[in-house]
């Protein structure tokens, strides 16, 4: 296996990846909280970590790619009142919190499915390792470094930074923290402002609730990707990523969590992509300008000039290192339609020729340039997954490539080896590491993604008895020259008139 470096959060260095067992990988993703629909913030950590698991597999790694469903517990407030954005979501919508879970789930994985990105081998939710989390907030309890309070139970911050380096990931400073942090509803429950629920006693309107030893409630948000991630992973695993806004208080807590628990550090690698801004502000509900995926794809926002293919934005997000910042505007993604446009018809040409064999005189000096720019496709993506380089070699190679179409250039100026390199290296880095897809097939990705989640939603009306909305969807299809069939194991299939 080549040498892959990256950097890695915690140490705040690039460190060369060595997994823990030889030829297989753990990568761990904090998934979205389902209690609502997928937005433009969500694109760049999962294209992110899809390709970084795709590489690590053309490394020759068996990866075990494990990224959650938080459909409970994900809460800001530290506080007696801490809101569960999904319950609470779940009342406004008028839904059961199951339901809405499942409504907002299928509008993430159809939104992930147009970018391109593959499944992860496991995707727990939270709802469904409920057992899991209590068993390791009883651990923590056992080892002194948690408490229990009014049936909500909390993490000692306080006692696990006199002997640990909280704050390490993050570079918080323990005891600024204590001065700055706000005073909450219900921090008189706490022995230390900075502590952290593991699980909080649930009040009585509270939908989603569970039996605990310490009375009905719902768990912490930072316990949920502690106790999946040991499940399937391991104590210790290799990689943890996700948005450097999860580095506090989420990963930290994590840390400190599991430290506790399994009595070491949870994580080998962290790594954490940067932010994206819009028009150079943060995405916010203030600035009005938080894109949901429906509306980048349909271009139905105040902020947008048109709609936005999904491989297009796959392509400007890779177009950028994913440590660096990323500012979306429509000028940047317009270029990027034209620049994904010319390098995918120079990657047409490139399959469509074919090498003339020894006769020709060999150029030696583009011969060997061409040959280099190749060899750098590897050599960036070990040097902490530069995408950004291995696209602008790619933009490099499409001159040469065009210039031997057009004839400016003579078939045989490469030798047959450098012209195969060329032609296999070009498929494998656009397609299988990239993961990027010419627009007409992902054109017919998307057809296919809008009407499965058309299905789901009518599946979903059937279930509540809502027929009216079942016939509708189906009729209007109809009109529209899909038929919808169903089928007798319960499926739905559909064609094209």
């Amino acid at each position: 296996m080549s040498d892959l470096h990256f950097y890695n959060s915690y140490t705040r260095q690039k460190e060369k990846f060595e997994s823990i067992t030889p030829g297989y990988a753990g990568l761990y993703v904090c998934g979205p909280t389902v209690s609502g629909e997928s937005h433009l913030g969500h694109a760049r950590p999962y294209i992110t970590f899809d390709v970084v698991q795709r590489y690590l597999k053309h490394l020759g790694y068996k990866v075990r790619y494990v990224r959650n469903i938080t459909d409970a517990g994900h809460f800001e407030e530290e506080g007696r009142d801490a809101i569960d954005k999904v319950g609470e979501k779940a009342k406004l919508e008028k839904l059961e919190p199951m339901e809405m879970v499942h409504k907002y789930t299928s509008l993430f994985h159809h939104g992930m499915r147009l970018f391109n990105c593959e499944e992860p081998a496991i995707e727990p939710t939270a709802t469904g390792h409920i057992v899991e989390q209590i068993s390791m907030i009883q651990t923590i309890i056992e080892k002194g470094y948690a408490y229990e309070v009014n049936g909500s139970v909390y993490f000692d911050v306080k006692k696990y930074a006199q002997g640990y380096p909280y704050g390490k990931l993050s570079g918080r400073i323990l005891e600024d923290q204590l001065e700055t942090t706000r005073e909450l509803d219900g921090q008189d429950e706490k022995r230390n402002k900075v502590d952290f629920a593991l699980w909080k006693s649930a009040p009585p309107e509270h939908i989603q609730r569970w039996i605990s030893p310490w009375g009905e409630g719902f768990p912490g948000w930072h316990i949920e990707c502690s106790a999946m991630s040991s499940k399937y992973l391991g104590e210790t695993f290799d990689i943890h990523g996700g948005g450097m806004d999860l580095m506090f208080p989420h990963h930290e807590s994590e840390i400190a969590q599991s430290t506790i628990a399994h009595g070491h550090p949870p994580v080998r690698y962290w790594m954490h992509n940067n932010m994206i801004t819009i028009n150079g502000k943060k995405m916010g509900k203030s600035y009005n300008n938080v894109i949901k995926l429906s509306e980048l794809f349909s271009g139905n926002h105040p902020i947008l000039e048109q709609a936005y293919h999904p491989m297009v934005v796959r392509f400007y997000i890779l177009q950028t290192h994913y440590r660096s910042t990323l500012d979306f505007g429509n000028e940047a993604l317009q270029g990027s339609e034209r620049a994904l446009r010319r390098l995918w018809e120079a990657y047409d040409v490139l399959k469509k020729l074919s090498h003339p064999g020894t006769t020709e005189p060999k150029d030696e000096n583009l011969d060997r340039q061409v040959s280099a720019w190749i060899a750098e496709f590897n050599d960036f993506m070990n040097d902490d997954f530069n995408t950004a380089k291995v696209i602008a070699n790619m933009f490099e190679l499409a001159p040469v490539i065009n210039g031997m179409k057009g004839g400016q250039i003579a078939g045989g100026a490469l030798s047959l080896a450098t012209f195969t390199l060329l032609q296999e290296n070009f498929k494998l880095f656009i397609e299988d590491i990239l993961g990027l897809q010419p627009l007409a097939v992902a054109q017919s990705n998307k057809l296919d993604g809008i009407i499965s989640v058309l299905i789901e939603i009518r599946a979903d009306a059937k279930k509540r008895k809502d027929f009216a909305t079942s016939d509708e969807i189906r009729n209007k299809l109809l009109k529209a020259g899909i038929t919808l069939k169903d089928e007798k194991d319960g499926s739905v299939s559909y064609s094209l008139d």
